[in-house]
């Protein structure tokens, strides 16, 4: 069943996160004590965020949709066992966007396991005005044409003119808008009814503008 809703107070309180948290990593030691202020720092030299607490931390802005949810079974000695698998998706809606998912036997567990996991998987994207019909300069669209595939699902985004707006489905509407992106075209192929599938689809689209150049 596809559910699609905003989750509200995603974000870990900054004076929660100092009392709280004991980084485990460099990197997160090296945000906690201020040695890295921006999360745009970090993509300058890696792509893995290793804790969720650091996209906390630097990115406070932060808005995220529960995009799917499903009941999942798993066989066991003892029998089948039913469990939530959710896929979320974050962003700062400007130029950051991440997905993830999460199964546990509680709902709510499921979804904070999908919010921390969209957390770690958070990327940067490239915006731009590449619409021949624009070329406003301003960061309103993509900078050119983008193409995302997942399973049997393939989209791919046109850059449009200010003033467009959003011509494309529901789903990839809210993915689109945590990134930032306001005019687009779009065009897919599939079964995007699959949300998990058109999800990543999307994901992948998006964040090929920054990995592929």
């Amino acid at each position: 069943m596809g559910i699609i809703r905003e989750i509200p107070d995603i974000v870990t309180p900054r004076e929660e996160l100092e009392t709280e948290w004991k980084p485990i990593t460099k990197l997160g030691m090296l945000v906690k004590t201020g040695q890295i202020r921006s999360i745009d720092e970090i993509f300058s030299v890696t792509r893995r965020i290793p804790e969720w607490q650091i996209v906390d931390w630097l990115v406070p802005e932060l808005k995220g949709y529960v995009i799917d949810v499903e009941i999942v079974q798993r066989q066991t000695d003892s029998g089948k066992r039913n469990a939530f698998r959710v896929m979320a998706a974050v962003g700062n809606m400007d130029g950051y966007i991440g997905v993830g998912i999460g199964k546990h036997a509680e709902q709510r567990m499921a979804i904070l396991k999908a919010v921390r996991r969209a957390k770690k998987n958070l990327a940067p994207i490239l915006r731009g005005c590449g619409s021949w019909e624009c070329r406003c300069g301003r960061p309103h669209s993509l900078p050119y044409t983008i193409e995302g595939k997942a399973g049997s699902v393939r989209v791919i985004f046109y850059p449009g003119p200010r003033g467009l707006g959003l011509v494309a489905g529901d789903l990839a509407k809210i993915l689109l808008r945590l990134a930032g992106v306001r005019d687009v075209w779009s065009k897919t192929f599939g079964n995007t009814r699959t949300h998990i599938n058109f999800a990543q689809a999307v994901y992948n689209a998006l964040t090929n503008t920054y990995y592929l150049l």
